[in-house]
């Protein structure tokens, strides 16, 4: 098995001639400010098998790029949609409404349950949105290799449930830009991280006992966020100060090769 970086929280596994994305988008324009298209994102290196989304924030949920890059019928595997009205799931709507726009075959489903999609296993694991939004994490499986995807969780108590059924780990890509977020929704805001920090996911991969670790959800390439989006300053230092002999900083196209 090996995996590439397609920028953001996207990335690309291949087995056996198949392949998948997590996370895999084209357009950041709902995040980054005056974002140039092409900029600091990849897209697949081939037609994909399935597609594994994390949560339906419009940064890692992206159904124009999913329809154009998934095999006809292919799989679409997603959290549940959010609860409440829309005030709430301000943050969901849009990509939901994209989802049905594009008829993907769009599938729920639960924390801890498995799907086998070709030549991968895939189990959604616990996560814990840093909105409140509903996310699972992912655990893929093939060619007897293990990869784990972070979305843009926060730090939580299940990694060590997580690990008890899954570690070690060949590699895990991990949100590493401890984002504070100050949004209309959530007033008072929270001056704490809404996604992994690079310590907490310095110390995340420490209990997945991860023989690489990858940061990603954050770019160098596209400074303008939102407003109230505020990230560290360097992800990638602070991370590699962090994590260690584990830390391996893959850039956006690069591949990393599990069975080497």
């Amino acid at each position: 098995m090996r995996v590439r970086r397609l920028g953001w929280a996207g990335l690309e596994i291949e087995a056996g001639a198949k392949r998948l994305v997590i996370d895999y988008v084209r357009d950041l324009s709902p995040l980054f400010t005056g974002w140039k298209p092409g900029v600091g994102l990849a897209a697949p290196s081939g037609k994909v098998t399935a597609a594994l989304v994390t949560h339906l924030h419009r940064d890692h949920a992206d159904a124009s790029a999913l329809a154009d890059a998934l095999t006809p019928g292919a799989s679409v595997l997603r959290p549940a949609p959010g609860h409440g009205d829309d005030v709430d799931n301000v943050t969901t709507l849009l990509a939901e409404r994209e989802l049905a726009l594009h008829r993907l075959a769009a599938e729920v489903v639960d924390v801890w349950s498995t799907r086998e999609v070709g030549p991968f296993r895939v189990t959604a694991v616990p996560s814990v949105d840093g909105l409140g939004d509903p996310q699972v994490n992912w655990v893929v499986q093939a060619d007897g290799q293990r990869v784990f995807h972070g979305g843009d969780t926060m730090f939580h108590g299940y990694w060590w449930l997580i690990a008890r059924r899954f570690s070690p780990f060949d590699a895990v890509f991990l949100p590493a830009n401890g984002a504070v977020v100050d949004a209309p929704h959530l007033q008072p805001p929270s001056p704490l991280p809404a996604a992994l920090d690079p310590r907490q996911a310095a110390a995340a991969a420490e209990i997945l006992d991860a023989r690489y670790a990858v940061p990603m959800h954050y770019e160098t390439e596209q400074p303008d966020k939102i407003a109230g989006y505020v990230e560290v300053p360097d992800p990638e230092k602070d991370f590699r100060t962090h994590a260690g002999r584990r830390a391996h900083v893959l850039a956006v196209g690069e591949w990393l090769d599990l069975a080497t």
